[in-house]
């Protein structure tokens, strides 16, 4: 759009903007807050029927908002105020709590729960000048990684409609890969900001432990594990979002020591870097060609850039790792749901759970101290050896998933064959959980499309607090931000 010349925005332009783009053709005065709220709600109206991305919307709020965003302009300059994305369109992720509105979980236990009160990270949001107008689906309890078995029914990929949006923030992937908003809320405990930016064919930063805001308990961080940011379609916001996510001090965990904005610094050359590329699954078992084929692609690309590539995997036991994160994520489901029963007088067994959540609470709730304190300790021990790779290797590059983005059902963890489940996730995600695990930051880029259409992206992982390298690197390879689906 021309500078200083006000007319409509058409859909097609609205979906070619980023965050930053949207608010900053907000501030010159070409389009207003309401105007881009109201190109979102014609694109949910015409796309979420089909994709289920956004099980909650609250237009009236969000209308208001604009309007005062709106009657603001003029008066006095907001970009001091609210920085680079007041006025834009914004989904949060389900489980995070929004004032007066549901607050489900996507689990039958908690369907009449509604929030009192702002979650941490959505106060940052409105701090921001962000309009929330939804929230969006995610698996029960955000406990696998295709957004399917959910109070609201399952999430589709844009992208192919008979196939996952990733999970557990697969509604946000949708949302933001069909061009409904620039950029969604998203949490990642296992993978679920990044699986879902891979089937979707976005940017999915999941960054360093104690970076970002949490909520102030052990509990909503997963013993660290879990942490919050976006899932976007450029590089430049996501950069944008981690300086609006990010703890000035300490909170549950150390903050990492990075002085500068990642919005100042996302665009500088990350200079030559010493990458690991691991081509292997873990468990030896086959990664599809779709997958090693958007990985030679990100090798080729490294390599053109003058960075140094050798193929090694990180020196670790993920059996071992994966045994302990299960420990500790059985404790926290057990945790989150045993208000819920005790309120309801409902056993495990009555309370309409997914097979695999009812048999995660259950051996949580037998899970002694010594084991818990054991799991802890077995992730320390990763995060010593992840340190002492990362002083000899700047990145580590592999795939995101080990199989293209499955089809709906193919992963159910409501399955009678709980084993057969079991089997099929180690199968399907082997890569993304280890840095949960140890607290680094790692980012999932598309890469490549396969013959079908679906994207599958790859994942660079840094060492602790380096995500303004994982972002120099995302630049490099990716200047400009990803087209919506279709």
């Amino acid at each position: 759009m021309d500078q200083g010349v006000k007319r409509m925005l058409t859909t097609e332009e609205y979906t070619r903007l980023d965050a930053i783009a949207m608010a900053d053709l907000r501030r010159r005065g070409q389009v207003s807050a309401s105007e881009l709220l109201e190109c979102a709600f014609a694109q949910s109206d015409r796309l979420n029927p089909q994709l289920n991305a956004i099980v909650h919307q609250d237009r009236d709020n969000a209308r208001q908002q604009a309007r005062q965003i709106d009657q603001r302009a003029g008066v006095q300059p907001d970009s001091a105020k609210h920085g680079p994305l007041s006025g834009v369109p914004f989904l949060i992720k389900e489980v995070n709590a929004v004032a007066g509105w549901p607050h489900t979980r996507s689990t039958r236990l908690y369907r009449h729960q509604v929030a009192s009160s702002d979650s941490a990270i959505m106060r940052r949001y409105r701090q921001a000048g962000l309009i929330a107008f939804g929230s969006t689906n995610t698996p029960e309890l955000c406990l696998t990684i295709s957004t399917e078995f959910s109070l609201f029914g399952s999430s589709r990929n844009p992208h192919n409609l008979n196939h996952s949006s990733g999970g557990s923030s697969g509604g946000s992937a949708a949302a933001v890969a069909a061009g409904i908003v620039p950029a969604a809320d998203g949490s990642d405990g296992g993978g679920s900001i990044r699986i879902p930016a891979a089937c979707c064919g976005l940017v999915g930063l999941k960054p360093s432990r104690g970076l970002t805001v949490t909520e102030p308990d052990w509990g909503s961080a997963w013993s660290g594990m879990s942490v919050g940011h976006v899932l976007s379609r450029s590089v430049r916001d996501s950069a944008a979002f981690l300086d609006l996510l990010r703890l000035q001090r300490p909170g549950l965990f150390p903050v990492p020591d990075f002085r500068d904005l990642y919005l100042d610094s996302y665009g500088r050359e990350p200079g030559k870097l010493r990458i690991a590329v691991q081509r292997q699954h873990p468990a030896g078992l086959p990664v599809h060609d779709d997958c090693l084929a958007a990985l030679n692609r990100a090798v080729a690309q490294c390599e053109s850039a003058g960075h140094h590539i050798e193929d090694l995997a990180p020196p670790v036991d993920y059996v071992l790792i994966g045994r302990a994160m299960s420990t500790l994520i059985n404790v926290h489901t057990g945790q989150i749901l045993s208000p819920g029963l005790e309120a309801s007088g409902q056993t495990l067994e009555q309370a309409g759970l997914a097979e695999s959540t009812r048999r995660m609470a259950a051996n949580g709730m037998k899970t002694s101290a010594a084991q818990y304190l054991a799991a802890l300790d077995t992730l320390k021990q990763a995060e010593r050896q992840m340190a002492g790779f990362h002083e000899h290797y700047d990145l580590i590059l592999s795939p995101v998933l080990a199989l293209p983005p499955a089809e709906l059902g193919w992963l159910d963890m409501n399955a009678d064959d709980i084993r057969e489940y079991a089997r099929r996730y180690a199968t399907y995600s082997p890569f993304t959980a280890l840095y949960n695990g140890t607290g680094q930051p790692s980012i999932a880029l598309p890469m490549h499309r396969n013959d079908t259409g679906l994207p599958i992206g790859v994942m660079f992982s840094a060492a602790w607090g380096h995500d303004h390298l994982l972002l120099q690197l995302a630049n490099q390879l990716m200047p400009d931000r990803v087209p919506v689906a279709g």
